[in-house]
């Protein structure tokens, strides 16, 4: 397990107990690797790291299945100074951390096993190439390749039909048949005398044994059509796996490559986007994608930010208003100033979180990694008895037997099993992000449809965060003004809502707040400030009983206000209480929507919160949750979440991302708010809903429950084929070249199925 820091030390509290910048918080490590858990920072080719270690991406054209990935940690894991690997087959790239001694002879390495690697060059994205018209779609299967795979088919079938009618052609026969197989699996042959140098058992070393001892014993049309068949299979899953691939790459054509920026003089000129500074003002016209993240200097308009929110409505946008990069600009023209640079921008950590996740094993990967690691020897192992007892003890033919024996290699191939897992958790991850659920990690997504509990902070996840002063009451003889005030230089030197509402409403009254000569935060309780040599002092009810001022009316006030769902908000001197404020925070949008689906799926919910007991369970009530609890500090937050997980397993914490660090660190799975604003949001969540929006919950567990049959699914379908195909090799009744498509077609099938989930609509079915 890893340790992982989320925020700073606060020194700016509130006064209902909820730290918005709490204590460094101990992170839990992720079930997944912990390459999913990286800093949100789009991939470099080179980036020095912690203690001068150096981490280096290749692209590994040669790294199409995870066997190749094995043959790889097999070739590096012993050679000193390799400090990690990180491997994502889906998208052949490889991620090495080493010392800087040591990254040249790890490439080399990588290049000795034949399957290529270049340096990524990150001004071109993944499966592009730069020609003379720029970035453009790299062809996953050129048509020299299918060209030759043309006529080395038509020579196989040639092959196979001289065999049949020709009873003196062997050498026209065994003539077509090396040519079919010379021009269809040359590289077939490469790869797998490479796999067998470097004692991997893959798919290519299984085929190179199987043809080869397929015209050893004279099949020599068999042979050629195992091949081509072969070859013709690969280049079908390749395309179909393509199709994962682009899920994510089509993120990254989301955000245009220039920008129209306005220059010193006042006229405007169109640049790449990358090279546009923070501070730049940007201009965009209707129908036109938005380059950068920024805020809006000039103009309104509604734009469509369902590729980072998944909000189905456009939004409307004004001066002061955040956009984002890859969404587009629906009406009017408007100018916005960037915030963040090309590489820094939402959609940026959006693509990155979603690549480093696929790096990280899932649960059911990793189980089938290990079981593919003892099935494969095995498998090898019964070919050869196979081969060897039946001749040697029955005295039985062995061409037959060496022939079943060759039957059996091919179709206990691991592969399909294998390359099922990743397929279905890549495009899961895709379809999540497009609907505005970024899940760090494919251990998550499984994780998700296990989740008992569901737990909530009320501030910003239930509520919308942004309340409003709704009572202002001063009390004895203090003049009105004098105490909003008071009140007011404490609530702007805070950041929490409910004190942004209060220098709100003093900025509303045209009150300005006098400046403090000290300020200290109180964790859990609220703020305390001195003016002209007196203490103020600006909380909770609890921060008034520690202050010994409380008097029973006013006991009464607060238990009036609370029960209509108020949030308190005292301000008192070292003698008693100077004025009480009534504020109120809407609920979100969708929170009692969220809640009863979450109850539909059979889930439990609970509140747990800073606010006092009375507001807290008011809200739930609204939203319809039976169990609340107020007045937590972030340390009893936490403990609750313990508790909660040591009696139902497993507990999700859905909170704002910062605040909650300490209780999301603890759930099984946390879930961030605000993400789409909020880089923290995205380094501390597991599960960011990117348009705060609560209904998106029950939808991941949705899509966790529908991944989840589809991996069962898989695992049966290419287990199922494999065992019915062992019985037929066994009595004889399979030839090598069904062995082919039975393997290869069951590959394409578990494929295909785990494709399924990109057209995943979140329908309401548990």
């Amino acid at each position: 397990m890893t340790d992982k820091t989320h925020g700073a030390k606060c020194t700016e509290t509130v006064c209902s107990g909820v730290c918005r910048e709490w204590p460094v918080a101990e992170r839990k490590a992720a079930p997944a690797e912990s390459a999913a858990r990286e800093s949100v920072h789009g991939p470099v080719a080179h980036e020095t790291t912690r203690e001068g270690s150096v981490r280096t991406v290749l692209d590994v054209p040669g790294m199409d299945c995870p066997t190749e990935e094995a043959m790889i940690r097999n070739r590096l894991s012993g050679m000193p100074g390799i400090e990690a690997i990180d491997c994502n087959f889906l998208e052949r790239r490889l991620t090495l951390t080493t010392l800087p001694d040591a990254t040249a002879e790890a490439v080399g390495a990588i290049e000795a096993l034949g399957l290529g690697a270049t340096v990524r060059d990150d001004s071109v994205a993944p499966g592009q190439t730069v020609g003379r018209e720029g970035v453009t779609p790299a062809p996953v299967v050129s048509r020299r390749v299918w060209v030759l795979l043309a006529v080395a088919a038509v020579a196989a079938f040639s092959a196979e039909a001289l065999h049949l009618v020709l009873a003196d052609g062997f050498w026209l026969v065994v003539g077509l048949s090396l040519f079919a197989v010379a021009l269809g699996g040359l590289e077939t042959y490469w790869k797998g005398l490479l796999a067998l140098k470097n004692r991997t058992l893959n798919i290519n070393a299984l085929m190179t044994i199987a043809v080869t001892g397929a015209m050893a014993i004279g099949e020599w049309p068999e042979a050629a059509m195992v091949m081509v068949l072969f070859a013709l299979a690969e280049h079908i899953e390749e395309l179909s796996l393509d199709r994962a691939r682009h899920a994510i790459r089509s993120l990254l054509a989301m955000t245009p490559e220039t920008a129209t920026v306005r220059r010193e003089d006042g006229t405007w000129i169109d640049i790449e986007a990358k090279k546009v500074a923070v501070g730049v003002v940007v201009r965009v016209r209707p129908g036109e994608r938005i380059p950068l993240d920024g805020e809006v200097v000039e103009g309104f308009s509604a734009v469509n930010q369902a590729p980072i929110t998944g909000e189905s409505m456009p939004v409307e946008k004004g001066p002061g208003a955040q956009v984002f990069a890859g969404t587009i600009n629906t009406t009017g023209s408007f100018q916005f100033r960037v915030t963040k640079a090309a590489g820094d921008t939402t959609l940026a950590h959006i693509i990155h979180a979603v690549e480093e996740a696929q790096t990280g094993r899932a649960p059911t990967q990793r189980f089938v990694d290990r079981f593919a690691g003892v099935y494969t020897p095995l498998i090898l192992s019964l070919a050869i008895l196979v081969a060897l007892i039946p001749p040697l003890v029955l005295g039985q033919s062995f061409l037959t037997w060496i022939y079943r024996a060759l039957v059996l290699l091919v179709i206990g191939c691991p592969c399909a099993l294998v390359i099922s897992t990743p397929v279905t958790v890549v495009s899961g991850l895709a379809t999540a992000a497009r609907r505005g659920i970024l899940i760090k990690g494919g251990a998550y997504l499984e994780q998700g449809r296990k989740l008992k509990v569901v737990a909530f902070d009320k501030t910003g996840t239930i509520t919308e965060g942004e309340p409003s002063v709704t009572d202002f009451l001063p009390q004895g003889d203090e003049e009105a003004r004098r105490s909003l005030s008071c009140a007011a230089a404490l609530a702007v030197r805070s950041d929490h809502p409910l004190s942004q509402a209060i220098a709100a409403y003093a900025r509303e009254a045209a009150v300005s707040p006098p400046e403090l000569s000290e300020f200290v935060a109180l964790p859990g309780r609220g703020t305390k400030g001195r003016l002209s040599d007196e203490w103020l002092y600006l909380g909770s009810h609890r921060l008034i009983d520690d202050l010994n001022v409380c008097r029973p009316e006013l006991e009464e006030l607060f238990t009036a206000l609370e029960s209509q769902g108020k949030s308190v908000v005292i301000l008192a001197d070292g003698q008693g209480v100077l004025a009480v404020f009534g504020v109120a925070d809407a609920v979100r949008v969708g929170s009692r929507e969220a809640v009863a689906d979450l109850h539909s799926l059979g889930l439990r919910t609970v509140v747990l919160s800073g606010d006092n007991q009375q507001t807290v369970a008011a809200i739930a009530e609204q939203v319809g949750i039976e169990d609340a609890r107020g007045g937590l500090l972030p340390e009893e937050k936490l403990a609750a979440i313990t508790d909660l997980v040591s009696t139902h397993d497993q507990v999700g914490m859905a909170g704002d991302g910062i605040n909650d660090a300490p209780a999301l660190a603890a759930a099984s799975i946390g879930f961030a708010m605000g993400a789409a604003g909020s880089d923290t949001a995205l380094e501390v969540a597991d599960v960011a809903l990117m348009d705060d929006d609560l209904r998106r919950l029950p939808s991941f567990i949705r899509l966790s429950r529908r991944t989840a049959v589809i991996l069962a699914e898989n695992i049966g379908l290419a287990l199922g084929v494999k065992a019915v195909f062992f019985g037929l090799a066994f009595v004889g009744e399979a030839t090598l070249w069904m062995a082919v498509v039975a393997d290869m077609g069951v590959g394409l099938l578990v494929v295909f199925n785990g494709l399924r989930l990109l057209r995943w609509g979140g329908r309401r079915t548990a």
